[in-house]
């Protein structure tokens, strides 16, 4: 949701209307009409037109036969551009990778990304239940997951008070924190176990863990490290996942220093 109050005095009213179309387009892979995108987007009909055939010759919507259009392949190739962008050097998502492979988990790197924690890079393992939303640019529950809560936790409580309280603490599961003092609490169970954990809280069944890989002063710099397996297996293995994440997170953290 955008903040009418921040909107800059020098705002681009045909590129705001642009992204509109475009996020509204995103969301509906079936396809809209001309028609439909200018209702959603509260246009008219006759600036919507403009706006899409602009969108279409630069290749970020696709007219279909039938007057419909989809996101257009432009989109891809940003998408790529921004994981390749999050990743940062290859020799981190070589990491990520021998990680997966040895462990048969998947992993996980996030970070602060505009002040919004998000997902970073991952590495799919065999073993791991396949969580479609946990994809590079999600930036969403943080509260119920144990990367997110691995960087709030390099927050002061009244920074994150503030970003719970902007973000919320949606449900994802019956097992899902949803108020302040029992986030703090297990943040702090995480802090004497030396690895942030969740289990079920994001996606039934599911558990994480997660270990800080560098804890700069700068927020939008600092980066964490987690896995994703099955509930059952963090249940007997928690410490043997702590020891291998913070191997994997010593190997990250090198690499990042070597390319600074």
């Amino acid at each position: 949701m955008r903040d009418p109050l921040a909107e800059p005095s020098d705002l681009i009213r045909s590129v705001s209307r642009a992204l509109r179309v475009l996020e509204a387009v995103g969301r509906a892979p079936k396809g809209l009409t001309v028609k439909q995108i200018a209702r959603r987007c509260e246009l008219t009909v006759a600036t919507t037109y403009h706006l899409v055939r602009t969108l279409a010759y630069e290749g970020y919507v696709i007219r279909r036969e039938d007057g419909t259009y989809i996101v257009g392949l432009e989109v891809a190739d940003r998408y790529r551009e921004l994981v390749t962008a999050f990743r940062g050097p290859p020799a981190v998502g070589e990491c990520l990778r021998r990680a997966a492979v040895d462990t048969g988990y998947s992993h996980y790197l996030g970070r602060f990304v505009g002040g919004q924690v998000a997902i970073t890079a991952v590495a799919e393992g065999a073993r791991s239940p396949y969580v479609e939303d946990l994809v590079p640019g999600f930036d969403e529950g943080a509260h119920a997951t144990a990367l997110g809560k691995a960087l709030l936790a390099t927050l002061t409580p009244e920074q994150r008070f503030r970003y719970l309280r902007e973000y919320g603490m949606r449900p994802f599961t019956p097992a899902t924190l949803t108020t302040v003092e029992t986030f703090e609490a297990d943040l702090a169970a995480g802090e004497r176990r030396g690895m942030q954990m969740e289990l079920g809280q994001f996606r039934n069944g599911v558990a994480c863990g997660a270990v800080i890989v560098t804890p700069d002063k700068d927020i939008e710099r600092r980066v964490v490290l987690a896995c994703a397996l099955p509930a059952g297996e963090m249940m007997t293995s928690a410490r043997v996942v702590r020891a291998k994440l913070l191997t994997v997170a010593k190997s990250i953290a090198e690499s990042l220093a070597a390319d600074a």
